[in-house]
């Protein structure tokens, strides 16, 4: 297997899907070693510093990418295989920041309160323990919590010339901010353009289900990631499988309509991997489904929707591509 590093410069960080030329090709089976900048751009690294005065508008998210992929072409499959995930600093970092989060007034709910106060926390990594430390902002509470690295952000181009913000989540990938997205985890994704045109980044060293407060515990990452091709078959939106699930990511607003977009591609999905009929493949779900969400904070809402596979048959999704992949990052190591 090929193995490609890729540091980016600064000027090289990418702030949308489509709109970017390609800053390499690369052949499907390559595996990628890259390095991703955290959501702030390194703008908050003690808890001195505050968004609003720290953070530029114009530079968060940043993505490492667009990857061009050798024979991607619209209605093709491209799968992205999570061999690793390691922090790349000693520490991340989180906030509260006004107007922005679950649990406040926003542009699109708007209410007469006071936004909250523009706070931040800095979790420091404890690489042998593998946890990170909180540190309550007013009293002396602290506790560690486990390392659970995560992309927040891995998408490819969107379709008919669009130029999205690394902020959205949408059909593309993009900004869902899904815990399941971690080393292990094959995520599927609908070719649009040419080449693909792939970016990830986002890296959060652990992340709650919801993301409530619109942070998680935000860093630098170093990100093994596997390369691989399914000529057609390309999912409407975002499918992931590990090991123990098959799930699908439906982003939008109301919340409701994300969690519809997951339950539709999970039906169809049983379609394919079971032969069931549609109405079959719907009862089947009602009974076994998880539905956690994502992030209710982007600028779309997400929701994962997925099965366990202990409760079924053994299938192979896309000719048993997860478990060939785990195979070969295996071998990384």
């Amino acid at each position: 297997m090929e193995i490609i590093e890729y540091h980016p410069r600064r000027d090289q960080l990418v702030y949308t899907f489509g709109g970017s030329a390609p800053v390499l090709r690369v052949q499907p089976g390559t595996a990628l070693r890259l390095w991703s900048e955290d959501a702030f751009n390194n703008a908050l690294t003690s808890i001195d510093d505050v968004s609003g005065e720290k953070v530029d508008l114009d530079f968060v998210n940043p993505q490492t990418g667009p990857f061009y992929v050798e024979g991607a072409e619209p209605g093709d499959t491209l799968a992205l295989h999570i061999a690793d995930l390691t922090p790349a600093r000693s520490y991340g970092a989180s906030a509260t920041i006004p107007f922005f989060g679950g649990l406040t007034s926003t542009d699109r709910t708007a209410t007469l309160q006071d936004p909250l106060p523009d706070i931040t926390w800095i979790y420091h990594v404890d690489t042998e323990r593998r946890t990170v430390g909180f540190q309550s902002r007013r009293g002396d509470f602290e506790v560690a919590l486990p390392l659970e690295p995560m992309l927040g952000t891995v998408g490819v181009a969107p379709p008919g010339g669009e130029v999205r913000s690394s902020l959205v989540p949408e059909r593309f990938g993009g900004n869902m901010d899904a815990p399941d997205v971690k080393a292990g985890t094959t995520v599927y994704l609908g070719v649009n353009v040419e080449g693909a045109l792939f970016s990830i980044g986002d890296g959060h060293y652990r992340q709650g289900e919801g993301e409530a407060c619109g942070t998680a515990v935000e860093g630098a990452m170093h990100s093994t990631i596997i390369v691989e091709l399914v000529k057609g078959g390309a999912p409407a939106w975002p499918r992931i499988e590990t090991d123990y699930h098959w799930g699908a990511v439906g982003s939008s607003r109301p919340m409701e309509d994300a969690w519809r977009i997951g339950q539709v591609e999970m039906v169809r999905w049983f379609g394919d991997l079971f032969g069931l009929h549609q109405l079959d493949a719907y009862q089947l779900l009602t009974q076994t489904a998880l539905a956690p969400i994502a992030n209710a904070v982007d600028a779309n809402y997400s929701v994962v929707v997925k099965a366990p596979k202990a409760l079924f048959p053994s299938a192979d999704a896309y000719g048993g591509l997860h478990a060939h992949l785990r195979r070969q990052a295996a071998d990384l190591r």
